[in-house]
């Protein structure tokens, strides 16, 4: 088998997508968010994908059906589970959203980070 090179930036505009979460999910603010995805590939079980997201200041509901790690290269967000267990990350903050995970994120300071993430 050969190893999958990813992408550097150069190039890569191909695959970048502007949106911002769907309106129900949206608490304050307008996040709006830019998401370019380096690698993408479909295994058995779902989705396997990495990249890079940027978001303007917010807050909206999130779930994640799959885990993610996430790698903050600017801003400041605040991730709170259902319980109201709140986290700050920052730049240069690496972390893992569990599988299942359900909460909001709020971004405070706009934000960038990379990510890569299984999707069920």
């Amino acid at each position: 088998m050969i190893i999958d090179i990813v992408p550097g930036y150069a190039g890569a505009d191909a695959n970048i997508e502007e949106y911002r979460p769907d309106a129900e999910k949206i608490i304050s603010g307008d996040p709006a968010q830019w998401l370019r995805t380096d690698y993408i590939t479909e295994t058995g079980n779902g989705t396997f994908d990495g990249g890079e997201w940027r978001s303007q200041p917010g807050k909206y509901k999130v779930s994640f059906s799959g885990p993610e790690y996430c790698e903050i290269l600017e801003g400041e967000s605040i991730v709170t589970d259902l319980e109201g267990n709140a986290k700050t990350v920052r730049a240069g903050d690496r972390f893992i959203v569990p599988a299942g995970f359900e909460g909001t994120w709020e971004v405070t300071i706009p934000c960038r980070k990379i990510f890569i993430c299984f999707t069920l």
